[in-house]
Order: structure tokens, then sequence, then C-alpha cells
């Protein structure tokens, strides 16, 4: 590229900018199983449009309710359950769904709205949309909502702020894995109302007492197997038992262990259906691992649904990795 030109992931978020800036009616989605950076990005952007005029929807196709500790981050009421979304939005934007898969039984939005946009993060996503927005050298997808609401001249304020936060915070665990410019990015949501310690509490550093009883329990069941693979399953009666939440932590407290070079948290979501979240310690690319088993993500966290019982989901997980 020549000294001075634009970058395709800049142009990309100039024509977002460009569709939403005119929108007058917009729907936004994040995945299924809705995470903070998800759900973070099309608040954050479904905030200011909202703001600005649009008549806005921000859904996910499952589960039924919204994750409890990212309840307050819908400040104006803008999420609205999957059979309430207009069936042919002007605008719909996806965010941080690294297939159109991830969309769920909303992913058909695709097909009947007027104008999709996506913007992603994920090194595994193929493309989709008619503008894509997707940069996997971004720590997270609100990076991306954030350079699209700046090419839009939105200012920063409080709630929008928390969001995108929010989505920061998770998916650099805590900034561990944040580049120079997020941790500019930080401070600039700081500056406009984020309360670090009161979103990382309620998003990073909080569970009911009762949850113990289930983390003892998917500790006991931790094996580490010589390749350094170490994995842990979670009986679907603990599943429905207890909040997502304290569910997907788990693959985060086993990731601290040293001798684990691939750490695998096996989640029995239906009769023979698995959801799986797997993180590396560095070597390995989780990614690559994940994709192959119909999945995607990360390098260093990813993860996929797969059918069968719980030793050919194991299994299967093994032969993915490399030697």
């Amino acid at each position: 590229m020549s000294a001075g030109a634009v970058a395709p992931v800049e142009l990309a978020v100039a024509d977002a900018a460009a569709v939403l800036d005119t929108a007058r009616e917009v729907v936004l989605l994040a995945h299924v199983d809705p995470d903070a950076d998800a759900l973070g990005s099309a608040l954050a952007l479904g905030i200011a449009l909202h703001r600005r005029g649009a008549r806005v929807q921000v859904a996910f196709a499952s589960p039924e309710r919204v994750p409890e500790s990212l309840a307050p981050l819908d400040a104006l009421g803008l999420l609205v359950p999957p059979a309430e979304v207009n069936p042919a939005p002007q605008v719909l934007v996806s965010c941080d769904a690294a297939d159109p898969g991830r969309l769920g039984s909303l992913g058909g939005l695709l097909d009947t709205a007027g104008r999709t946009v996506m913007l992603d993060h994920h090194a595994t996503n193929p493309g989709f949309g008619d503008v894509r927005v997707l940069d996997p050298r971004a720590e997270a997808t609100v990076v991306l909502a954030h350079r699209v609401l700046v090419a839009m001249g939105v200012p920063l304020d409080a709630e929008v702020a928390r969001c995108l936060y929010a989505g920061l915070v998770t998916d650099t665990r805590g900034f561990r894995t944040a580049g120079p410019g997020a941790h500019r990015l930080a401070a600039e949501l700081v500056e406009a109302g984020a309360e670090p310690a009161a979103l990382t509490r309620a998003l990073m550093d909080s569970h009911p007492f009762a949850w113990f009883e289930g983390l003892c329990a998917a500790l006991e069941r931790a094996v580490l197997e010589p390749s350094g693979l170490l994995y842990t399953t979670i009986p679907l009666a603990d599943v429905r038992r207890y909040r997502s939440e304290e569910i997907d932590s788990v693959v985060d407290v086993l990731r601290t262990a040293v001798e684990a070079e691939v750490v695998a948290s096996v989640m029995q979501v239906g009769e023979r259906r698995w959801r799986v979240s797997l993180r590396s310690a560095g070597r390995v690319d989780v990614a690559a691992v994940a994709a192959a088993l119909g999945g995607g993500g990360h390098r260093m966290a990813a993860g996929f649904t797969r059918e069968g019982t719980e030793q050919e989901v194991l299994a299967a997980i093994r032969a993915a990795l490399p030697a």
C-alpha cells in the first residue's frame, strides 16, 4: 500500500458510518449467548442512533433473557425479544458474530434487510454483509464500534462509554491482552463517564455464593492430560441451574494452571449437544482448533458447538489439536 493510502478497514468504517448516518430504522444484533463485547457494541451504536432520532431495536436470538450482569448496559430500554424484531429492517447491523450462524434464528434478517453492516474482529470470520468492518487486529468489536461512532461525529456520553468499556475490559481479560490503542481508548471512555471499578466488579468479579458449589464440582472433574490439555465438563443440570456468567467463568479459572497449554470447558447444553470454550496459553492457535470443529474465535480464545457424547467431543478436541 502506498504512503497515505487508506486501509480497507478504514474505508469500511467510513461506509458503515455513511449507512448509519442516514438510517431511520436500524436493528442491531448481538450473537447468541451474548457477551459484553457483542451486546456492548450493539447497545453503544443503538444508543447513539436512538438519540439521533432513528427507530432502534437491539436483539439476540438466544437465550430468552439478557445475562444479568449485562442488563444495566441497556440504559434506554432498546433490547427487544426476537419475536418483536422487525422482519425487514432498513438497516441491519451484526455485532461480534464470527459468522452468520452465530446470529441464530435471527440470521435470516441478513437476507431481508435493506442494507447490512457487519462489525467483527474474529480472524475466522469469512466475511458477510454489504459493509464489512472486519479487523482481527482490534482487541474487541467495541473498538470498531467506537471507530464508526467517531466517523459519524458522535460525541461520547456516559451510557455509550459504559457499553464500550464493558466490551473492552472483558475481551482483553482486564487489559491483559490490550495494546496501546486499547489503553488510550479506555482512558477516553473513563473520561466520558465509564466507571471501571463498578463495571469490572459486575462483569468479572461478582458471583452468587451458591455458585461456589458448582465451581467446586467443575474443578473436581478437571483432568490434565500429558499433552497439556486441561478440561472439565459441566453437566446439563448445572448449565440450567446457574447463570451463564458463572458457567462461562469456569474456563478462566482453569486457564490459570501453569501446566496447561490448552484449556477446554465442555458444557452440556442438550442431551447430545455440547458448547465448548477453548483457551490457549500461547503456543496453540485455538481459533484454528475451533474452526476445524465448526466454530471460530481468536488465537487465544475460541469455541464451538458439537453434537455427540461427552467422550466423542473430547476425542474431537484431541484430534484437532496440533501434535
